[in-house]
Formats: structure tokens, C-alpha cells, sequence
């Protein structure tokens, strides 16, 4: 939960540029042996956030070690120029295991100090957040910056590790089932636009189980292929709506794609509709967008939604 965090952090901090200006202000720092230094805050009856001391009632890393930290972010370099905002990059607060033995001067050891409804600033020794959290050089421009990594963190909720996880399941499951009700109202409306397209074009389709389209042009011999066989294929895709060709087997020297049928290699609709086809028969597939890019298309030729058209041989399989 936190190491893909942290990879996206890394690659964040070694491309910047030239991050934007902020500051920050406030009372003494406090120091931990490893010479982490911190300032602790949490908001008053009236909603305004104090300083909280570190109690050794707390007892900050013990209590909560192996649990998951819901957190905010911001890291800054010693001189207060903004490096990454975790809230901008993602609207919920992200899952920061802490571990049974953290490393000293890391990242997780300062976010141990934290319960939930904290607010805090850290500054933490750059080389040693690289090398012990990261495992990788520091940045020149943060070693020119003072060689300081400033984090300011807003913690959230304390959660065991079957709490986040069952967390996440249900975060997972509503988005797909968020998708799938999209895919659904878009489904409708590419069928839609196949069967116009049909009909302008007085043309009959059969339809596969799964709702790939598909038009025989010349029927070949024998059996269809059977799932995991190699199936090789020559083909045209245009873009149904405006008839812009986006790839062909004429742009690769004409020779056939060869891929492993119904194994995921190639859009569902090309699975889907190749199964139809025997040896030698030439088709047309009209691929809704759901079974082909969906919403999120594929380059600049294939928008999003876009319902696809390809013409199709099945040349030979084995």
C-alpha cells in the first residue's frame, strides 16, 4: 500500500523541473534520535490547529506499527519549493502501512508520530530519505536545495491491514460496477450507430454472444479455430464514424498478425469475432467501443468510444 506511493513520489521528485514556490512558517521544530525534525498539530474546539507536543503517553510507533495511515502529503525541498501534492495527484487520502521496524530517518518513521486527526511538518535529511526509503540517489536539485525533503502531513484514519484491504475491495467493486453500468449506456449507443450503419449500407450481420458484429464476405473452409490456437489474420480498422483508417496489415508489410486466440492478446472484439471465422473466410467486424479502446481509445487515431470496423482474413490457423 505504501510502496506504490512511494515509486510514484520518486518518479515525481527526478523529473521536476521547476516546482513552484511556497512557504511555511510556525514554531520550533522538535528532533527524533535519527535527527528527523518535526512540529505536531491538531485543531482546537474552535477549529483552529495548535501545537501538540509529543506525550510520552503516545507511545508513536509501537502502538500503531503493522497498521494502515490514511494520509495527505505535500513534500517541499529546504528551500519551500512544492514538489508533489498527493491530494492533487488523488482526491482520497493515500494508504501508508507502517512497518513492525521502520527505517531511521525514512518517511514511515516520521509518519509513525502521527494519530489520526494530526497535522504535521517534517524535515527530513534527503540523502538518507533516498537511500533508506527510496533506494535511490538523491535529485541534484535537492541536494542544491540543502539537502533537506520537507513533508507536510495530514493524517487521516487508523486502519488495520484486513480494514483497508476490505476497503479497497469495496472501493474496487463500485468502480466496476460504475463501469459497467457506463459501458452498458454506451454499448446501447454504439449498437445504435452499427445497425444505421447497416442499413444505409442494406447490409445483415450476425451478432456474437458477446456483441461484436460480423459480416461473412466470403465463406472459407472447414472448422472454426478453437480457443488457444494461433490463429493469423490479415486486416484492415477504420474508425465506423468517419471512415479514418488507422492501421492495416498493408502498413506491415502485409504480412498476417498472428496471435493466440481468446487469450486476451488482442481486443475482445477480435477475439470474439475471428472464433466465427473459418480457414480462408474474409469478414467484416463491427466492434463496439466497449469491446475495443472504450473510453479511453488508443493514440490519436482512435478516439474515445469509438466503434471500430475491421475488415478481416482468416489466412490460416493451428
Amino acid at each position: 500500500m505504501m510502496r506504490p506511493f512511494l515509486l510514484l513520489l520518486a518518479v515525481a521528485l527526478l523529473v521536476m523541473g521547476s516546482p513552484a514556490m511556497a512557504q511555511t512558517s510556525g514554531p520550533e521544530y522538535a528532533r527524533l534520535p535519527s535527527g528527523t525534525e518535526y512540529r505536531l498539530f491538531r485543531k482546537d474546539a474552535a477549529g483552529r490547529y495548535q501545537p501538540r507536543a509529543l506525550a510520552p503517553s503516545d507511545a508513536p510507533y509501537a502502538s500503531r506499527a503493522g497498521q494502515v495511515l490514511t494520509v495527505f502529503m505535500e513534500f517541499r525541498t529546504g528551500r519551500d519549493s512544492v514538489l508533489m501534492n498527493s491530494r492533487r495527484m488523488q482526491p482520497t487520502p493515500q494508504p501508508v502501512q507502517l512497518p513492525e521496524k521502520p527505517a531511521r530517518g525514512g518517511i514511515e518513521e516520521a509518519l509513525g508520530l502521527l494519530l489520526p486527526g494530526d497535522s504535521a511538518v517534517f524535515r527530513l535529511q534527503a540523502d538518507t530519505v533516498f537511500a533508506n526509503t527510496f533506494h535511490q540517489p538523491v535529485p541534484p536539485f535537492l541536494r542544491k536545495s540543502g539537502n533537506t525533503l520537507v513533508v507536510l502531513a495530514s493524517a487521516r484514519e487508523l486502519l488495520t491491514v484486513p480494514e483497508m484491504m476490505a476497503r479497497q475491495e469495496k472501493l474496487q467493486a463500485d468502480m466496476m460496477k460504475q463501469e459497467q453500468a457506463r459501458s452498458a449506456g454506451q454499448m446501447a449507443k454504439d449498437v445504435a450507430q452499427i445497425q444505421a450503419y447497416l442499413k444505409k449500407n442494406h447490409a445483415t450481420a450476425k451478432k456474437t454472444a458477446g456483441g461484436t458484429y460480423y459480416i461473412i464476405k466470403k465463406l472459407g473452409t472447414g472448422l472454426p479455430p478453437k480457443k488457444g490456437q494461433t490463429v493469423r489474420v490479415l486486416y484492415r480498422g477504420t474508425v465506423l464514424a468517419t471512415g479514418q483508417e488507422f492501421d492495416s496489415s498493408a502498413k506491415h508489410g502485409n504480412e498476417p498478425i498472428a496471435f493466440a486466440l481468446g487469450q486476451g492478446q488482442v481486443i475482445p472484439g477480435w477475439d470474439q469475432g475471428i472464433a466465427m471465422l473459418t480457414k480462408g473466410s474474409k469478414a467484416v467486424l463491427l466492434i463496439p467501443s466497449p469491446l475495443a479502446y472504450g473510453s479511453r481509445g488508443a493514440g490519436a487515431d482512435i478516439p474515445a468510444n469509438a466503434v471500430l470496423r475491421f475488415e478481416v482474413e482468416l489466412v490460416d490457423f493451428q
